[in-house]
């Protein structure tokens, strides 16, 4: 497994400069994506909502039918990128450190550790986070955020930038929606009321229920 340590970073000075500079890094990765034929999505979504469980989900769904790569970012462990790895496709672990999202900066140096030409599709996990990451876009095609109905009843209406910026909602963890007596409705209706168009997916990486329909909303 690679490991790259985020010791000189882009977050040296946050202004507007440090987000027009990654903006035309992440253009560059997607040049470089679409040059190889690459369809890449980035999971952004906070600790514990289910990230790696649901790519490991949709991997294993689709791993017969494409040549997949990982990229995954982690304050410090590899812990999601050996689970993923697991399945005999390569995967590159970035550690940021302390910065609480990927940038384009380091995604072009994990993606410099792929072989190219051998992938069609690439799965980027994001560091633990809703909110950082989605001023931060890293040249991928799609970005799903994925919400655990365990965070709390007002993760929606707290971080409306998220939901302003991705492409698909997975509404995970709903097995236990009953138990702890969340209304799922509420929530999809909190995400329709900052994105109408956005569509919403309830899953469980526990159960696999909604890993088809989710792959569906992908295109994939």
């Amino acid at each position: 497994m690679e490991v790259i340590k985020d010791e000189e970073g882009l977050d040296i000075e946050l202004d507007i400069n440090l987000q027009k500079r990654n903006l035309e890094l992440s253009e560059a990765n997607k040049k470089l994506l679409d040059d190889h034929g690459i369809l890449s999505i980035d999971f952004m979504g906070s600790v514990g909502s289910g990230k790696t469980s649901l790519m490991d989900r949709l991997i294993e769904k689709l791993k017969d039918r494409y040549k997949i790569g990982v990229i995954g970012g982690d304050l410090t462990t590899t812990i999601d990128m050996e689970i993923l790895g697991k399945h005999n496709i390569p995967v590159v672990q970035i550690n940021t450190g302390r910065e609480c999202h990927l940038d384009a900066n380091l995604v072009a140096k994990a993606l410099e550790r792929l072989d190219l030409n051998d992938l069609d599709l690439l799965f980027i996990e994001n560091v633990g986070n809703i909110i950082c990451p989605a001023d931060f876009p890293l040249g991928a095609h799609k970005r799903v955020a994925v919400v655990s109905v365990v965070e709390s009843p007002y993760i929606i209406v707290k971080h409306p930038l998220t939901f302003q910026t991705v492409d698909v909602v997975a509404l995970n963890k709903v097995d236990l929606a009953s138990l702890i007596e969340i209304d799922l409705n509420k929530l999809e209706g909190d995400i329709r009321k900052i994105n109408s168009r956005i569509p919403v997916v309830r899953t469980s990486a526990k159960t696999g229920s909604g890993i088809s329909a989710l792959s569906r909303k992908l295109n994939l």
